[in-house]
């Protein structure tokens, strides 16, 4: 299971890297694993105001469709406009194929470093 420290992550399955004072956000890799050959990466807003936990993007697959939710209340500033036309990179490179980019008002609360993420994932599995 590839689980980065140098990043920060969601009980959602997002990853977060802080970019100057931009969040750069993705899915993880166990979440690319979970969902299968993406499809479809889009429905993000450029330019949308949204709070923590709020739906900032769709990904589609064969299998499913998920949500990818935005990790701190604040104004969506890019959508990687690639992943549009190619978002199988996700599923290659899931830690380089970011999905948009967030100016948050406020740090993220929550997130979990990659311990603590692990666990959470392996807690999943473990569940009937």
């Amino acid at each position: 299971m590839n689980i980065p420290p140098e990043l920060r992550y969601t009980a959602t399955h997002e990853w977060v890297r802080e970019e100057g004072d931009l969040l750069v956000v993705g899915i993880t890799d166990p979440a690319q694993e979970m969902l299968g050959d993406l499809v479809f990466v889009g429905e993000v807003e450029v330019g949308r105001k949204l709070g923590a936990g709020e739906v900032a993007a769709v990904v589609e697959s064969t299998k499913a469709a998920a949500d990818v939710y935005s990790p701190a209340a604040g104004e969506i500033v890019a959508f990687n406009e690639e992943l549009a036309k190619n978002p199988e990179i996700v599923n290659r490179r899931p830690y380089d194929a970011w999905i948009f980019k967030l100016r948050p008002v406020q740090p993220p609360q929550n997130l979990l470093d990659a311990d603590g993420y692990r666990v959470a994932v392996e807690a999943k599995k473990e569940a009937p």
